[in-house]
């Protein structure tokens, strides 16, 4: 109570009341926790509220999603809408924080209210959150939409002011560039899973808090229309969820339709594969400008977008050198289940995938393996040599790593990584699996990008909810390759793609050049890759400044180097403008050249900010810097009652709960800068020790609330707001000061614990205390009834890799007998000659037993059985047919030797 004259005092600084609204908030949340133990010692039943619930029993306003999508080729342009209805008693606001691909250009939003269509305008953003804050205070209704600080894979979209019974629908648009799969399909997925981003010791978090709610407790609903369109012709479209018996529209089967079936549950990603015909031919679309744009801007002349797939010939040999580094998460959120649809933990993927890398590696190579949570360790202290002897040594430290060091802190981990020296002769190789859940990815995608010039970057994202700002933007940056990996995926078949990706020499230097009418110039718009891949799809921009004449065609031809050789592609196409009416490749190329200047080292300049603000509102397409603002004006007059703050829960997936404890959100940015400016004050006044005992008591939902009745939200507003009442009475003061130290008593904080297993959703009411995160955060207690996932026995085929040598022989060891289904004796005896080399006949068996009965997972051992082959070879036995022969005969199969290459 020493402490009650200073805070006194403090509440009295300034006439807004701004550090009383703070205390306030301190004695007010006590109270209220205070008041519901009570009640549940008493057995009283607690307040119970009708309408829409979160799991914390709060309304929430969002009632319904709908999407409707249109796939062309490569692209995506969606259109989806929310329907807000406020069912309180007051005004509200409602916050709905989603996750949206990094690639996603969002180019449209409007507010439909009463009838009345708001179309919103693209503004810079510091300039739209002013306005946003002007408009609230003033009366008006308001409408905010814009990237996440931290990623820019988080969306926010806030309704301000939306009075007591009214209704309004938010409506917003965005195309995306769709990826291509190993098997020819084309990805598009819908983000459902925002998985929380775990922030590190000493960076600052997202401002954004997001709330949860389990699967089944989503008081929201989603429909969905999808249609597909191809010329060349759709062959079947499959998807992860539910959806209708897909509707074909013409005998040629370029266009279809489907939708998802009604119940969506939330509870994963809604994902499409599309697959067409003869989707890997090189293909050039050309748009033209806008009507309103104006003469020589980006929006004012046509665009082309030139889609390659580069085909390297087949002489083009794989690289003995490299040294490859593999970077693996170990957090605690990596004990989790894959996904809905695969319940083996993402940890043991992991292990397994690693196992097959390490098996597929080249003899010569140098390698080490990185696993980081918390902290993290490497096998070895600096990269060593690939031999039979250091592959054991790893295979054995692989066998105990677990998903046991904490959070994800993959920023320390990298940098150690970037400041060993290299190897002269072998060209570093970084590989990164990660579930992608963390918050300092801009830093994280700052230090690669620092380091693009020493290394390649493979990156890999684990499970639904990874963050595709982290995973596209590492590869991007250090001129590699990215791959997503969920549903029923397998993580191996992408990752050993990869790998054959980094052995292969890759296409280097460059150049585009085209063929165009006179009068017509091609002008690129963001610069070409530095190299490209071998049937790796890339796309490139480009601004076509003169007029078109549709009956003529153009060509664009790449030219690039794969060793010595200097390869030369040429793509024919028609100048026939394609009639989007959303502007579709200008505002991909927009997001490209976004894109670009976002990831440069100068991106906070005045000039590149500038540049960046001025190509974001050109093409309408929101960016770091620009966010969308609504005004409904028409509503004017000063609304009666305390302005209550509603978050919109999210389903989490399947990751470890890692909950920050902060100060609920406060979108007036001039109040808040102020409130924390009392940091140090606070901190010098010991008020952290009367927040983290608080903390302790509150509920497990990653909504954080303090101050409010019944764990509601208030924002600190302008003169109306309640917080903003001064304190003048400090007999009130004194007995608000008494009644939160009583209620924060009861409950410290106990010791960190270890990180907790993952469960299937946030329990609404924390069973046990928080536990303690380093990085600054809390976790709630996992539930007991959700164990962490069950590890799978694995399979003959992968107990066969594992015995497998460095040097990809199979020696006659114990344990061969068990995955051929042979006895010792019977693989002696079954040789075409008794002084064959036993290893070489044991090696040709494996070979033939994986062709056999392991083909459909031919994609996972090819690359060692690549290496099995040439050391077969190297061999130099005369009657290698007649012993593939024999071993079909033994193994009772049919392996042609011509299959083999031998």
């Amino acid at each position: 109570l020493d402490l009650k004259p200073k805070l006194f005092a403090l509440s009295h600084v300034g006439r807004g009341g701004v550090y009383s609204g703070f205390c306030r908030e301190i004695a007010g949340s006590a109270k209220d926790q205070l008041e519901e133990s009570s009640k549940r010692q008493k057995g009283d039943t607690m307040e119970r509220r009708c309408g829409l619930l979160t799991a914390q029993n709060a309304p929430v306003p969002l009632k319904g999603i709908s999407v409707r999508l249109e796939v062309k080729g490569f692209v995506a342009d969606l259109s989806a809408s929310l329907e807000y209805v406020n069912e309180e008693s007051d005004p509200l606001e409602a916050m709905f924080v989603f996750p949206m691909d990094s690639d996603s250009a969002v180019y449209h939003f409007q507010a439909q209210v009463g009838g009345k269509t708001i179309v919103a305008t693209l503004k810079e953003k510091e300039q739209a959150k002013d306005d946003y804050d002007d408009a609230i205070s003033s009366g008006h209704q308001a409408f905010l939409l814009h990237e996440d600080e931290s990623s820019s894979d988080v969306f926010s979209c806030s309704v301000g002011n939306l009075p007591p019974g009214d209704k309004v629908t938010i409506c917003f648009r965005l195309v995306q560039e769709l990826p291509l799969e190993a098997d020819g399909a084309v990805r598009f997925t819908l983000p459902a899973v925002l998985n929380p981003r775990y922030t590190p010791a000493g960076t600052q978090g997202p401002k954004i808090t997001t709330a949860s709610a389990p699967v089944d407790k989503l008081p929201y609903t989603l429909q969905l229309e999808a249609h597909f369109h191809n010329p060349l012709g759709i062959s079947r479209i499959q998807s992860n969820c539910q959806v209708t018996p897909v509707e074909f529209l013409n005998p040629e089967k370029s266009s279809a339709k489907l939708s998802l079936a009604d119940g969506h549950g939330f509870d994963r990603d809604v994902e499409f594969l599309i697959y067409c015909d003869k989707i890997h031919e090189p293909s050039a679309v050309v748009e033209d400008g806008l009507e309103t744009g104006s003469p020589g801007t980006l929006m004012g002349e046509a665009a082309v977008m030139v889609n390659l797939f580069p085909s390297f010939p087949q002489t083009a040999s794989k690289a003995s050198v490299g040294e490859f580094i593999f970077l693996m998460d170990r957090s605690g959120s990596m004990a989790c289940q894959m996904s809905q649809e695969d319940s083996r933990p993402r940890i043991q993927c992991a292990r397994d995938t690693l196992l097959l890398l390490l098996k597929s590696l080249p003899m010569g190579c140098y390698f080490n393996i990185y696993g980081f949570g918390s902290s993290f360790a490497s096998f070895f202290p600096a990269s060593v040599e690939y031999t039979q002897s250091s592959m054991q040594e790893a295979l054995e430290k692989l066998k105990a790593i677990g998903a046991d060091m904490g959070g994800t802190e993959i920023l320390q981990p990298l940098s150690a990584i970037y400041s060993t020296a290299r190897i002269t002769g072998h060209p570093r190789q970084l590989f990164v699996f990660t579930d992608g859940e963390v918050s300092n990815t801009k830093a994280v995608l700052a230090e690669v990008q620092k380091h693009s010039p020493t290394h390649r970057c493979f990156s890999f994202g684990i499970g639904e909810g990874a963050s595709t700002a982290l995973i596209k933007g590492m590869a991007k940056a250090a001129s590699g390759n990215c791959e997503f990996i969920s549903g029923k995926q397998r993580m191996q078949p992408k990752v050993l793609q990869t790998l054959s990706y980094a052995l292969q020499p890759s296409g280097t230097g460059l150049t585009l050049s085209w063929e165009l009418p006179p009068g017509v110039e091609a002008s690129p718009l963001v610069q070409p890759p530095t190299e490209l891949f071998n049937g790796k799809k890339t796309i490139i921009y480009a601004q076509l400044k003169g007029k078109l004449d549709p009956s003529l065609e153009a060509a664009a031809t790449l030219t690039y180097s794969l060793g010595e050789q200097q390869i030369r592609t040429i793509t024919r196409f028609c100048l026939a403008p394609l009639q989007t009416g959303s502007a579709t490749i200008h505002r991909l190329a927009a997001k490209a050249m976004i894109g670009e200047l976002e990831t440069q080292t100068a991106v906070d300049s005045v000039e590149t900010s500038r540049r960046l603000v001025e190509v974001s509102v050109q093409a309408g397409v929101v960016s770091s810097k620009t966010a969308f603002i609504a005004i409904n004006k028409d509503l004017n007059q000063p609304l009666q009652g305390p302005l209550r703050h509603r978050h919109v829960p999210l389903y989490q997936g399947f990751s470890a709960p890692q909950a920050r404890f902060q100060m609920a959100p406060i979108a007036n940015r001039k109040t808040s800068n102020r409130l924390r400016s009392i940091s140090p004050i606070t901190s010098a006044l010991g008020l952290q020790g009367l927040m983290a005992p608080m903390a302790c008591q509150l509920e497990s939902s990653r909504v954080m609330s303090m101050g409010s009745p019944k764990g509601q939200m208030l924002k600190m507003r302008k003169p109306r707001d309640l917080m903003e009442q001064s304190l003048d009475d400090e007999e009130e003061f004194d007995s608000i000061l008494q009644r939160g130290s009583r209620a924060m008593q009861p409950s410290p904080c106990p010791p960190p614990p270890p990180p907790p297993p993952c469960g299937r959703s946030a329990p609404s009411i924390c069973p046990s205390p928080p536990i303690y995160l380093r990085g600054g955060g809390f976790a709630p207690a996992p539930a007991p009834s959700s164990p962490e996932p069950e590890e799978e026995e694995e399979g003959p085929w992968m107990k066969l890799i594992e015995l497998q040598n460095a040097d990809g022989s199979w020696g006659a060891q114990p344990g061969m007998d068990s995955p051929l289904g042979l006895t010792t004796e019977q693989i002696k005896r079954g040789r075409p000659r008794e002084d064959l080399d036993l290893t070489l006949w044991v090696t040709i068996l494996a070979v033939i037993w994986l062709h056999s009965f392991a083909a459909d997972t031919k994609l996972e051992w090819d690359l060692l059985v690549n290496k099995s082959l040439s050391w077969i070879k190297a061999k130099g036995a005369p009657d290698l047919a007649d012993c593939v022969k024999a071993a079909n005969a033994l193994l009772k199969t049919s392996v042609l030797p011509e299959t083999l290459g031998l």
